[in-house]
């Protein structure tokens, strides 16, 4: 902590205004201080950093949280993001490159390691998508989906819908495959679930 402090407070631009070594000293200082931008440690002696940027934003909250944590764990960095942390920095970053780093969030820029936003959008897509199951499928595939809820084949598909049997096999097995499910009855019962969710 004072080797990032001694290193920020050297540039002309950038002053030091508090310190804190532990979560709870860190909540009640920050709001009292109102820095542009508090470095946060992720791994703290009593608790987690990304609880003191979730409490001292809903405090204070044009603050800029930048970070930091010894190794890109994918699990930290989406709570930091979530918890609203303006950037997220390894602590076997260059000196210069925090300076650089602190810089950019307080311009109210974000800085996240692209490979890590990568991973983390990734997951949010996924939740999007356990929420609703339907979220990956095209409106036709959500018909021939409820008309396989009611039971019906692809060759009675395809007449309900105006299209040949193959096409509608096509669109089972693309559906299936987005639904991560492998066979027919699978999608039939959660047609059927959704349904009386509906109906409910």
């Amino acid at each position: 902590r004072r080797g990032v402090a001694a290193l920020l407070d050297a540039e002309d631009d950038i002053e030091i205004v508090g310190e804190a070594g532990t979560a709870e000293s860190a909540v009640a200082r920050i709001p009292a201080l109102k820095p542009d931008v508090a470095v946060l440690d992720v791994r703290l002696p009593d608790g987690n950093g990304v609880d003191v940027c979730r409490e001292v934003r809903s405090k204070v909250p044009g603050l800029a949280c930048l970070m930091l944590t010894s190794y890109a764990d994918d699990e930290a960095l989406f709570n930091a993001v979530m918890a609203g942390a303006a950037g997220y920095v390894l602590k076997q970053i260059h000196g210069s490159d925090l300076v650089g780093a602190v810089r950019t969030v307080a311009g109210g820029q974000s800085l996240l390691d692209p490979q890590t936003t990568a991973a983390m959008l990734h997951r949010l897509r996924d939740q999007a998508a356990k929420k609703d199951p339907l979220a990956a499928l095209s409106d036709q595939e959500r018909q021939i989906l409820e008309l396989i809820g009611e039971g019906l084949t692809n060759r009675q598909i395809g007449e309900r819908m105006f299209l040949a049997e193959k096409t509608v096999k096509n669109y089972v097995s693309n559906l299936l495959s987005k639904l991560d499910m492998q066979r027919r009855t699978q999608a039939a019962a959660l047609a059927a679930r959704l349904k009386a969710g509906r109906d409910g």
